[in-house]
């Protein structure tokens, strides 16, 4: 039974001899994250102008460009993608949905209902 801890903290599983297992919404987001690079094609996520900054220091925000929302064990993605110049963007896009898909359910145990994505950029670098 899935209790509502707090607006980003979801009980996936409670039995009363050994304790619960408890997820952040964070973490969905990072694992939605992760996947996405994974994808040949995908340059980055996108993110708004804070964690852009944060980049260039080095620091790495793996939820950037991610958005998820949970509810009864069932999870809605939004993702912000930048593609890298010259893939097929219905195809990479395509693969990123059953990637993320994939990740998120077999990780959590969650129900993935929705990946959707915009394409906010594409990058035109050569040194890839």
């Amino acid at each position: 039974m899935e209790k509502e801890l707090d607006r980003s903290t979801y009980v996936l599983q409670e039995d009363e001899s050994t304790g619960a297992v408890k997820i952040a919404d964070d973490v969905v987001a990072m694992i939605a994250g992760i996947a996405s690079t994974e994808v040949e094609g995908v340059a980055s996520m996108a993110g708004n102008a804070t964690n852009e900054l944060m980049s260039m220091v080095g620091v790495k925000n793996m939820k950037k460009g991610v958005k998820v929302d949970v509810l009864d064990k069932v999870v809605e993605v939004d993702l912000a993608l930048i593609m890298e110049y010259g893939y097929n963007i219905p195809v990479t896009s395509r693969k990123v949905q059953e990637k993320v898909k994939n990740a998120i359910e077999n990780m959590t145990g969650l129900e993935v209902s929705s990946v959707n994505i915009r394409i906010a950029g594409v990058n035109m670098q050569k040194d890839r």
